[in-house]
């Protein structure tokens, strides 16, 4: 037998006996309780170097094994009938996956996403989350996918905007990314309530090649005066209450001197007073409506 044969013969030996293996897991986990199936779990190798050298040349193979073996973790703990979910080997396993194959993104993609599902279902670690992906950026630097989905974690998980758009910008700058990472940045620091970083972002956003984005950056540049507008007529407003039973409006507080004429935004669209609180906002009938979130400057 000639060493091309030998090899090919090894290769094909080697792929039925992780069919088989995987063939045999799902008969056994079909027969056995739950609380075996958790036990026997932990048999499995817990080091990624000895794993690599048990698996020879199959790194590849072995980590679909383990992605697999991640995959059937994550959906017995999420559909277990006991109320018992622990996803206590979902990142163990995630680990093992991504060691023996560096270049597995739908293991770090995906496992990010398992890990990060709020309890219970999933085990509520964005924490583990972002180790996973950052994992996956320590071997592949230029993928801004990466970045992108630890933004995501920031925003979604952390509620922390600002922390989201220092990533969306990382992802942005990475080669091959899209052009809408570089705006959705800028929106995350006017949620965050970092206006001047915002402003500067969509100014030099208003130089695109693209017509689209200048015209998106020209209007949230107007959202942006806007709301700077609000934030000095709010306390005029609070330092003028009308008397009890009158209603708030611009006539009122035009009448008492505080304002010289109604107020309107950028566009011409008078901004709109509530008659029973005073809030005020941009006019539904406006080219700015709605303004973006934000948090209330300091």
């Amino acid at each position: 037998m000639t060493d091309a044969r030998r090899r090919l013969a090894g290769l094909a030996l080697a792929v039925a006996a992780f069919g088989a293996a995987i063939a045999l897991q799902s008969i056994r986990d079909r027969a056995y309780p739950r609380e075996q199936l958790q036990n026997r779990a932990f048999l499995y190798v817990q080091s990624p170097a000895t794993l690599r050298r048990i698996a020879l040349s199959f790194d590849a193979l072995a980590a679909d094994v383990y992605w697999i073996r991640a995959l059937q973790h994550y959906g017995g703990d999420r559909l277990s009938r006991d109320g018992r979910r622990r996803y206590e080997l979902l990142y163990p396993l995630l680990e093992l996956t991504t060691s023996l194959d560096p270049f597995f993104t739908i293991a770090y993609r995906f496992g990010a996403i398992f890990l990060s599902e709020g309890y219970p279902g999933g085990p509520g670690r964005p924490d583990l989350a972002v180790a996973l992906l950052n994992k996956g950026i320590a071997a592949q630097a230029g993928n801004w996918r990466y970045y992108h989905d630890i933004a995501f974690i920031h925003y979604w998980q952390y509620q922390d905007p600002k922390a989201a758009a220092v990533w969306f910008r990382k992802a942005a700058a990475q080669p091959g990314a899209p052009i809408w990472l570089e705006p959705v940045a800028a929106s995350m620091l006017i949620e965050g309530g970092d206006r001047a970083s915002a402003r500067f972002l969509f100014q030099q956003i208003l130089k695109s090649e693209e017509r689209w984005l200048r015209e998106m950056a020209g209007r949230t540049l107007l959202q942006l005066d806007a709301l700077e507008f609000l934030d000095k007529v709010r306390p005029v407003i609070a330092r003028n209450p009308p008397p009890p039973g009158t209603p708030y409006s611009w006539q009122w507080l035009i009448g008492r001197g505080a304002l010289r004429g109604v107020p309107v935004d950028q566009t011409g669209a008078p901004f709109e007073i509530d008659p029973g609180t005073g809030a005020v906002t941009v006019s539904r009938q406006s080219q700015l409506f709605p303004l973006p979130r934000t948090l209330e400057s300091k």
